[in-house]
């Protein structure tokens, strides 16, 4: 029976796997970034088992529809290339989608128009190490064409986005107006703007901003989606006309549109049309700062362009210079990862984009009202679980992609949690959840009920405000903000070694006493502290420390073994939990046990502090193997869903290459299945591959982990 369900699993994942009709490198992810800058600007391609470019219409991360259309003409025949239009009285084509690939900045499609290949690229830059490119919230569309038969073409391409872009309500009314300079922006935004609110996860203020060439042969129009459309169709061109009947957004959907005349194309690809996508609101964050009082905070970039059309001139006419820094930022990753292995490296890419746009990089300004260059802080939002910001349960997984990218960006991320609580605020002696309960509102909790999480939070506090500073010898944070994280360490002491009823960040699973991974988290604390201590040059501190963590680690030892199998158990004492959701599994038939994976040893090993005896980790790598179901290896005993982040990080652990790429090819296996149709979702099903609730979310940052 067991054989027969492994087998029907096995058919299931290859009919998903193979049932797109066009070349996918490295393989055909559930959701292709297409514009993935920050939480407000993320839109995606969501496909499945296989949806090509022209097949569906781009959707926020959420899945509501964000319109972005896209046709070309050739020798006077319509074809659609972006979008799923329906145009009443006009006639075109889908062309047919020949290959996709993704890389960590770009996600490319060529698809055939007839005698003519269309190369369809979306660049969504990482520039890490430039906090002004990294902050401006635009990405690209970039399209060229050429002739395949030997034969010289009529080409004209067009492209519009909708009012969607800029509200979570399709009932709101919307306005708009064109630019026309040497660059055409299409500008469009809510009449009643709602500062610092969202709905439906999409932000209530701000402008999205549509921009190309005012080159030759560049034409453009403002008007309902099926006019417009049907103007190119049948024409070739546009009018240059404005509809000023500002109205809702569902009313005869508005769009804003370009077309290009590319004129005769040859075998040879054309230079590419480039159109620019971008949402841009200010201010963006509200930040509590001493005394209850609010500071309104500013996009980074913001600080270097006097006018929002300073900025998209900047970034448009950057194009090639981005193009050619992200195809280097594209060779490192691919060249890093791939020394795991190929899957390792094809995960990373998935995950680069993700993780970084869930951040915007924000600065303050001065009483004259000048910018203060010297305040930067990075604000997240946890994107799909709950809309918190900079929660630290969220940085935590995320942090190997900060210590890849750029560290600094994981110092600035850290500086607003520790900032608030340095100011006295925050009631309670562990570390605060998050900055505030929703995205953008960052106005902490000082009534003190934030989530729950004193372990999970002061033991991540610790260990990632270590990490930063053994990454980069800047010791600011460690002698700026001692006192708190000495303060987190002594409740880690109170609470660590055998941790009350709580939960951890998978809160998901709900609360448990006695975990035994919760526990490890909280002695790595300790020890890091130790470290701390040692680095700020109090050596007596630290060598207490120390102790401290080596006595309890020979205690947890003890606590944590299991009587009934050689592993870890999830709870001490808990040796004879069944396995109840797998029917005829392998672990049923091994009998009770219990156990979860021990992912939070990867903080042992990425602090160097090897405070865990090595037997521990070569007992888990073998257990894990044991274990394994058909899309991964349980979180723990008591569901049979996984976290990827987690299992990338349980890989790091691994003693041995064969548990290693267990762990990777199983994820690869679940992101290319086909199974789900969002963004790269990090808590699955290991039996059967389903998705479960989370997607879009920074946490794949921590596929970084190897």
């Amino acid at each position: 029976m067991y054989l027969l369900l492994q087998l029907i699993t096995t058919l299931v994942f290859s009919l998903a796997v193979h049932a797109v009709s066009w070349t996918a490198t490295p393989f055909n992810p559930a959701a292709f970034p297409l514009a993935v800058r920050t939480p407000y600007l993320s839109a995606w391609l969501q496909q499945g088992a296989g949806a090509a470019l022209n097949d569906v219409w781009p959707t926020f991360w959420t899945g509501q529809i964000v319109g972005w259309a896209g046709f070309v003409k050739v020798d006077g025949k319509a074809y659609s290339f972006l979008g799923a239009p329906n145009v009443p009285g006009a006639s075109f084509t889908k062309a047919i989608q020949k290959s996709s690939e993704f890389t960590a900045t770009r996600s490319t499609f060529v698809l055939s128009a007839g005698p003519v290949d269309l190369t369809v690229t979306f660049l969504s830059p990482v520039e890490p190490t430039d906090l002004v490119k990294q902050s401006t919230p635009f990405a690209y569309m970039a399209v060229s064409a050429a002739s395949k038969d030997g034969v010289s073409h009529s080409v004209q391409v067009y492209s519009d986005i909708s009012a969607e872009w800029v509200s979570g309500d399709n009932s709101l009314t919307a306005t708009w107006s064109t630019s026309v300079n040497s660059i055409i922006t299409h500008q469009v935004q809510l009449a009643t703007q709602s500062v610092f609110n969202e709905f439906n996860d999409h932000t209530q203020y701000g402008s999205a901003y549509y921009s190309t060439s005012n080159s030759v042969g560049a034409t453009y129009q403002t008007a309902a989606d099926v006019v417009a459309r049907a103007q190119f169709i049948n024409n070739g061109r546009l009018p240059n006309t404005l509809d000023t009947n500002f109205r809702a957004i569902q009313n005869n959907w508005p769009v804003f549109a370009f077309a290009h005349d590319l004129g005769t194309v040859t075998a040879t690809s054309t230079s590419p049309v480039i159109f620019t996508i971008g949402h841009l609101r200010d201010p963006a964050i509200s930040y509590i700062v001493a005394g209850g009082q609010t500071q309104s905070r500013s996009i980074y970039s913001l600080s270097q362009f006097s006018t929002p059309a300073a900025m998209i001139s900047s970034f448009f006419n950057d194009f090639n210079n981005a193009l050619s820094r992200a195809q280097a930022f594209d060779t490192k990753v691919n060249n890093d990862a791939s020394r795991i292995s190929a899957d390792y490296a094809a995960i990373v890419k998935l995950s680069i984009r993700q993780a970084l746009a869930a951040t915007e990089i924000t600065i303050s300004k001065n009483n004259d009202g000048s910018w203060n260059t010297n305040d930067i802080i990075v604000f997240m939002k946890e994107i799909s679980s709950d809309g918190n910001v900079n929660t630290v349960d969220v940085i935590f997984p995320m942090w190997p992609a900060l210590l890849y990218s750029n560290p600094v960006l994981g110092k600035y991320l850290l500086e607003g949690l520790f900032r608030y609580q340095a100011t006295g605020q925050y009631p309670n002696k562990w570390s605060v959840h998050d900055l505030g309960s929703s995205y953008p509102k960052a106005l902490g909790h000082n009534d003190g009920r934030d989530e729950p999480m004193p372990v999970e939070e002061s033991g991540n506090m610790v260990i990632m405000a270590l990490s930063y500073a053994q990454k980069t010898g800047d010791l600011s944070h460690l002698t700026q903000y001692f006192n708190l994280l000495d303060q987190w360490t002594q409740f880690l002491i109170t609470d660590s070694l055998i941790p009350a009823n709580q939960i951890s960040t998978d809160d998901f699973a709900g609360p448990l006493a006695n975990q035994t991974n919760l526990a490890i988290k909280g002695i790595i604390g300790i020890k890091a502290m130790s470290q701390i201590a040692q680095l700020v040059g109090d050596t007596s501190r630290s060598a207490n420390y120390s102790s401290i963590a080596a006595d309890y680690v020979n205690r947890w030892q003890s606590l944590a073994a299991s009587s009934t199998g050689p592993h870890l158990t999830l709870s001490y004492g808990n040796s004879s939990r069944y396995f109840d959701h797998l029917i005829l599994s392998r672990v049923t038939l091994m009998g009770p046990c219990s156990w979860g994976l021990s992912y939070n040893l990867y903080a042992d090993k990425l602090l160097k502090l090897n405070l865990f005896p090595a037997s521990v980790y070569q007992m888990q790598t073998a257990w894990y193997k044991t274990v394994a179901q058909s899309f991964g290896v349980p979180l723990d005993t008591r569901h049979t869903y996984t976290k990827s982040d987690w299992e990338t990080w349980t890989a790091g652990i691994a003693t041995d290459t064969q548990g290693r790429d267990m762990f990777i090819g199983l994820i690869k296996k679940w992101a290319s299945s086909g199974l789900s149709a969002q963004p790269f979702g990090d808590w699955y099903e290991t039996t059967n591959g389903q998705p479960e609730g989370f997607r879009a979310r920074p946490v794949v940052g921590g596929h970084l982990g190897k």
